[in-house]
């Protein structure tokens, strides 16, 4: 592959692994949600890192963002086709980390225990 493309490739990758990003797409799954009950949904979000979350979203053309002109102005959010993909593409990944949060979390204290024992930072 050529650099470029590789780099474009880790970049859209990125949206992945984003704090923030699946879990404002999945609240969006099948649905027009309003700033507000987005913000209640998805826990620990701040109102500006959301807001810096969708902005992103919107401009990586994931998510629709929609005004409507009331008083006081209400604003709607909601996926678009290629952010429904996303939705769909990364489902199995979420499936798997829930199938085996368990297991991974019994890995991770057994680790850290024995880097206790060595004395290593874990």
């Amino acid at each position: 592959m050529e650099i470029d493309v590789c780099r474009e490739v880790l970049r859209n990758i990125a949206l992945v692994g984003d704090k923030w990003s699946l879990a404002v797409v999945g609240h969006l799954r099948g649905r027009t949600v309003r700033y507000g009950d987005l913000r209640r949904a998805v826990t620990g979000i701040s109102q500006r890192m959301l807001t810096l979350t969708l902005r992103q979203l919107e401009r990586d053309g994931l998510v629709s963002r929609t005004v409507h002109a009331t008083v006081p102005p209400r604003v709607d959010y909601a996926l678009t086709p290629l952010g429904t993909a996303l939705l769909d593409s990364v489902a199995p990944l979420g499936a798997w980390a829930a199938a085996h949060r368990t297991e991974i979390t019994a890995n991770r204290d057994r680790y850290d225990g024995r880097a206790r024992e060595r004395g290593a930072p874990s």
